[in-house]
């Protein structure tokens, strides 16, 4: 097939006056508008948003050409299919030898890469070179390394049905790229950005405890523990921050030079604080800060070398990342697996890095794929936000949200991670549909116009929105800690150095929110009368940390007497509790507290319970959770409870094994906290039997069930049901157990 009339065109424009093409003079700019945007156009990409797209959802989005600290640069553009990353294009001008230069091949693998993208493009239009991105990109390798396809400007016409085939859009929509990526692009050589991060920042956490045991042999093994991950995300924090143009680039880099590193480093860490206002720098008591300032970790002795080896290790040409793309999801994998370990201090007061006791037990960490955790928001906060405008959340900022959302069991934060996402698109969205120039005026701006004119929401906005509406608990203070780096990074995504001074001298207010009130540490199943029925545990520190009681009176006290939180979302843990791993008197406990206790006693039955408990009338919850839930005759009183409570909304199977490593075969349940008995016995449960589709991006086949033919159902039934689809079967079933 010949290539279209543009194409043709354009190649014939470039042909004829290629040595002004060529020549210094013409610059990147002026080939973008004239020779690369009407190319992805004509393969389909509305390249200048035609359509009038929501922010989230423009085909193509045209990152800042602003350099930082001389160095690096956002990618050109980034093709998007619903919101979501497909493929960067990196432009050159016509001037560079695209088939020999190193370093822009280098600059576009290390963007795709670092964004855990499978390919992407190089192009001066003269020359279009593929590049298979899933290979980790030295600064040493050639141009040829990874590169699977090169044409030349005047391969366009005779190559085009493959190019197309390819890179088209309708291509990408319909999976051909991403089948091409998967069944063509080798897999040899391939080290994928979030493994080689972890394996990183694994090898700097052994490095810094063995280094701060023998140095501060004062501390307690909980303390080592918190000064090393604090000092790991401190570092982190402030690199990415490097890269996304919010601080100067190059300033730990500077650390090199020189010796006394870790009292360098340390104001960075002031500065930091007085900047940002986080709890990642917390050193000095505040009036209306819940959390003790950090006392400890800029006291202690730490040696220049292997500080000077974690920060060379974040630098080009050391380190393969460019972290203005690396995504929260994936840094948020990376943790996942890093939280899993914990260090030990042996007899000696010698540090040791080990796996977790019940990451041990359970085989492994296991991070929930995104689109379950899309899937759980849409049908979750997204109904909550159906036909609702900001007023209705108290968006004046006259008082409290009447709209919270809770992960009792947050990690490192995916499930909120994923509702702050969602609340950033939706508020951005309504406003701009509602007159986008009057909310960027007034004392309190929710919009600005960024480079190119593009509606972003303020940090002052989206610091709101996250105070207002995100909450969570985890037992694990690593895991609070981890929650809230992702949080404060998503704040700050697409901001400028600039723009945060002016906040700070204007306003007198600082860039990031202290998220004490918000996010805490505590075990959400136990309460503090765990200690009046096991006096032993209330004075023994080591269980006392162990246990770690969480009060839910004490901590939200607002939302617990306004009735409870509006959303309650997550992946709660699954682990079955008996004697040979659970103490007699916290079986009793459970047992005493718990309706789902009254048998074999799994967290997540516990969790279901508590997470029911918490939501307010009219409240949503979404978990995924074992598909034991569905089919276990010992589950059969905590269904029986749950419908008893709620009206279930959807039962989806997930298409087989989630969690790759587990052997757990998992469902996905939403439910409606509901007080009228008429409403839940008159309710339609969606049930759907995979969800192979909602990770495709594809409609869901699904089938609507009475919850009265539900409600007396033994679990094998329920699962014939689920995994069925058939309507006359459900009939059948449910009129032979029933009467």
């Amino acid at each position: 097939m010949t290539a279209p009339t543009p194409i043709l065109e354009l190649v014939e424009r470039f042909c004829a006056n290629c040595d002004a093409y060529r020549s210094g003079q013409y610059n990147e700019t002026q080939l973008r508008r004239e020779f690369i945007d009407p190319f992805f156009e004509t393969l389909g990409w509305d390249v200048n948003n035609k359509q009038g797209f929501a922010e989230a959802y423009k085909d193509v989005i045209h990152e800042d050409a602003i350099k930082i600290g001389g160095a690096t640069k956002a990618p050109d553009y980034c093709f998007r299919i619903g919101g979501a990353r497909k493929l960067f294009v990196e432009a050159k001008k016509p001037a560079v030898n695209l088939r020999d230069d190193m370093s822009s091949a280098f600059q576009l693998r290390r963007y795709a890469w670092s964004a855990k993208l499978p390919m992407s493009i190089l192009t001066n239009f003269e020359e279009f070179a593929v590049y298979d991105c899933r290979i980790k990109p030295a600064h040493t390798d050639k141009a040829s390394v990874a590169r699977i396809f090169y044409f030349n400007h005047s391969d366009y016409t005779r190559q085009w049905d493959e190019i197309a085939a390819i890179f088209s859009r309708e291509a990408v929509l319909k999976g051909s790229f991403g089948k091409f990526a998967e069944d063509t692009l080798g897999k040899k050589g391939t080290a994928e950005v979030d493994g080689a991060f972890l394996k990183d920042i694994e090898q700097w956490r052994d490095v810094l405890a063995r280094h701060i045991a023998l140095r501060n042999t004062h501390l307690s093994q909980r303390d080592l523990n918190f000064a090393v991950q604090r000092t790991i995300d401190r570092i982190v924090f402030l690199r990415i921050c490097e890269d996304r143009g919010v601080e100067e680039y190059g300033q730990l880099q500077a650390l090199l030079n020189g010796s006394g590193v870790y009292g360098r480093l340390r104001q960075l860490f002031y500065s930091a604080d007085k900047r940002y206002n986080s709890g990642l720098f917390h050193f000095e008591k505040e009036r209306g800060r819940v959390e003790p300032p950090d006392e400890m970790t800029l006291s202690l002795a730490i040696d220049d070398k292997p500080l000077k080896e974690i920060i060379r290790g974040l630098y080009y040409p050391d380190s393969p990342y460019e972290f203005s793309v690396l995504a929260a999801d994936i840094l948020g994998q990376v943790y996942e697996q890093f939280l899993g370990k914990v260090i030990r201090l042996t007899a000696g007061h010698r540090a040791v890095v080990e796996e977790k006791p019940e990451v041990r037990k359970a085989g492994g960490v296991y991070y929930t794929p995104t689109y379950i955790v899309d899937y759980i928001v849409k049908n979750t906060v997204g109904k909550m936000f159906e036909g609702r405008t900001p007023k209705d959340f108290a968006g004046d900022g006259t008082k409290r949200t009447t709209l919270r959302i809770l992960d009792p069991a947050c990690g490192s934060g995916s499930f909120l991670l994923g509702a702050f996402e969602f609340l950033l698109d939706w508020y951005c969205d309504w406003y701009l549909n509602h007159d986008p120039k009057k909310w960027a005026t007034g004392r309190s701006p929710r919009l600005f116009q960024g480079p190119g004119g593009e509606w972003r929401l303020t940090t002052g906005e989206r610091k709101r929105i996250l105070l207002d509406h995100i909450y969570g608990v985890d037992i694990d203070l690593q895991a609070v800690e981890v929650t809230k780096l992702s949080l404060l990074l998503k704040i700050l995504e697409g901001e400028s150095g600039e723009a945060l001074t002016r906040q700070l001298a204007l306003l007198h207010e600082r860039a990031l929110p202290d998220l004490g009130n918000n996010i805490k540490c505590g075990n959400s199943l136990i309460g503090p009368d765990y200690y009046e029925s096991d006096r032993r545990h209330s004075s023994d520190e080591v269980n006392h940390y162990r246990i770690n009681a969480f009060d839910w009176d004490r901590e939200f006290p607002e939302i617990v007497k306004t009735g409870g939180f509006e959303t309650v979302l997550g992946n709660p843990p699954y682990r079955m509790l008996q004697p040979h791993n659970t103490t007699r008197e916290l079986l009793g406990y459970l047992r005493q507290r718990y309706f789902a206790a009254d048998f074999k006693i799994d967290l997540f039955h516990l969790f279901l319970q508590r997470g029911t408990d918490l939501l307010r009338y009219g409240g949503r919850l979404g978990f995924i959770v074992p598909i034991t839930l569905l089919n276990n005759v010992y589950v059969k009183s905590l269904r029986q409870w749950l419908m008893e409570k709620c009206c279930i909304e959807q039962i989806a199977v997930t298409p087989g094994r989630v969690f790759e490593a587990a052997d757990v075969h998992t469902c996905v349940i939403v439910l409606r906290r509901e007080p009228d008995e008429q409403k839940r016995i008159r309710n339609n449960i969606v049930t759907t039997r995979t969800l192979t589709a909602a990770r495709d991006g594809k409609p869901l086949a699904a089938t609507k069930v009475r919850q009265a033919q539900f409600q007396k159902l033994p679990g094998c039934v329920w699962n014939i049901l689920i995994n069925n689809q058939n309507g006359p079967l459900v009939s059948r079933l449910a009129s032979a157990y029933l009467h």
